[in-house]
């Protein structure tokens, strides 16, 4: 992987890890398109916890009012919404891996994603906060963040359909699934760790220290950005816009893998 790689891998990743749009199918497309096998597991792994960096940095107050406070109902409410997250994920993490694999799959998740946005923008927003959200809530959230372990349904999308669902009003639920994805984003990082740790890598733990830098600091820079945008975008704007942008891309890579071959092998 040269640095214009990690350069534009990164930057895909922090820019579709905060915005509706599915960064680990976002990933998985870039790395076919630049044909990246050598590192690709520890540049996952280290542009994953640049985006944590990210949010931790944007959303600081809540997050220090949460270390200061640990028994706090916000806190509390992170950590119920993460138990089923870690459940779902802990339980059907292998068996999803195979996804990343068929490009139909792949295109057919995209247009879920669409399809979750859509209803998002459909339900009426809720007048529910911190102080009136409960733990049924976040558990119901915790629950949708971990289906969106398939790989192209988006975290943000799937966690504030969710929330939405459930009644709290826009700025709280993007606020509250900004601060799900940091136990989320560090707790998936885990199992990948252990695979380096005990040799199970393979050519995906070689890289060079100057890509993975490149990586890292692109990944939190746009990261950073990308969840002040959504802050910006969420309250005021509707998340069609980018329903209409996963449904074209879930369709072309259909397309592809049916018709072309360019990024998954021709079915036919």
């Amino acid at each position: 992987m040269g640095p214009f790689q990690a350069f534009f891998l990164g930057l895909v990743q922090g820019l579709t890890e905060f915005l509706p749009v599915s960064s680990s199918g976002h990933l998985v497309l870039m790395q076919r398109l630049f044909n990246i096998k050598e590192g690709a597991l520890t540049f996952d792994i280290a542009v994953h916890l640049a985006t944590a960096v990210a949010v931790t940095l944007v959303l600081w107050k809540d997050i220090w009012g949460m270390i200061k406070r640990p028994f706090s109902k916000l806190t509390l409410l992170v950590v119920v919404g993460t138990i089923p997250t870690g459940i779902i994920g802990l339980l059907f993490r292998d068996a999803f891996e195979g996804l990343y694999e068929s490009g139909v799959t792949l295109g057919f998740e995209f247009i879920l994603t669409g399809l979750i946005l859509w209803y998002a923008e459909s339900i009426r927003s809720g007048n529910k906060k911190l102080d009136n959200t409960g733990y049924v809530d976040a558990a119901v959230i915790g629950v949708a963040q971990g289906i969106a372990i398939l790989p192209a349904i988006s975290r943000s999308g799937l966690t504030l359909a969710g929330a939405l669902f459930r009644g709290l009003n826009r700025e709280f639920a993007l606020k509250f699934s900004f601060l799900m994805s940091i136990p989320a984003i560090l707790g998936a990082a885990v199992p990948d760790v252990l695979d380096i740790i005990k040799g199970g890598g393979g050519t995906g733990t070689n890289l060079d220290p100057l890509p993975l830098a490149i990586g890292m600091i692109t990944a939190a820079v746009s990261g950073y950005l990308a969840v002040r945008l959504m802050l910006k975008i969420f309250a005021q704007k509707s998340l069609k816009m980018f329903s209409y942008y996963v449904f074209v891309l879930g369709a072309l890579i259909i397309l592809d893998q049916l018709v072309f071959g360019r990024f998954f092998p021709k079915l036919f």
